[in-house]
C-alpha cells in the first residue's frame, strides 16, 4: 500500500493543539501525545472547577452571611433568616445579602429585624386565632 501523504490537514490540526498547549512546561507544550493527554486532563478539569466553584462561592456568602446575623443576635442565625425570607417572599439571594452584610452590616440587621419583627406578630395572631394558648417553659431552668 502506498504511503498518502496528508499535507495541511494535519499539520493545522497540531499547530491548534500546540496553540492550546504554549504555555505548558516541559514537553507537553512539545510532544503531540503528551499535548492531546494535557489537553483532555486540562478540560476535565475546567469543567469540573466550574462547578466547585460555585460551591464554594455559595459556601464563602452562607458563611459571610451567618457570621452577620450572629453578631447581632444570640439565637437568630442563617437558616431562620433565610427561611423567613422565603416566608415573607422577598427576593434577595444570597450574593446579594452577602454584599450587604460586607458593605454595610446595619442594612442586614434591619432587614432580619423587620422578617423578625412580622414573623413574631403572624405568629401571635396565628395562634389567637386557632385559641392556641401562649408556650410555657415547663420543668426548664431559666
Amino acid at each position: 500500500m502506498t504511503r498518502t501523504r496528508r499535507g495541511y490537514i494535519a499539520r493545522r490540526c497540531r499547530t491548534k493543539m500546540r496553540l492550546f498547549a504554549s504555555k505548558f512546561r516541559g514537553a507537553h507544550p512539545i510532544l503531540i501525545r503528551t499535548i492531546i493527554q494535557e489537553k483532555i486532563r486540562a478540560l476535565l478539569s475546567a469543567h469540573r472547577d466550574r462547578d466547585r466553584q460555585k460551591r464554594n462561592f455559595r459556601r464563602l456568602w452562607v458563611t459571610r452571611i451567618n457570621a452577620v446575623i450572629r453578631e447581632n443576635m444570640v439565637s437568630y442565625n442563617y437558616s431562620r433568616l433565610i427561611n423567613n425570607l422565603y416566608k415573607r417572599q422577598l427576593l434577595l439571594n444570597r450574593q446579594i445579602l452577602a454584599q450587604i452584610a460586607i458593605l454595610n452590616m446595619n442594612y442586614l440587621h434591619m432587614i432580619s429585624n423587620e422578617i423578625k419583627k412580622i414573623s413574631i406578630l403572624r405568629g401571635i395572631h396565628r395562634n389567637v386565632l386557632h385559641g392556641i394558648p401562649p408556650r410555657r417553659n415547663y420543668g426548664k431552668v431559666e
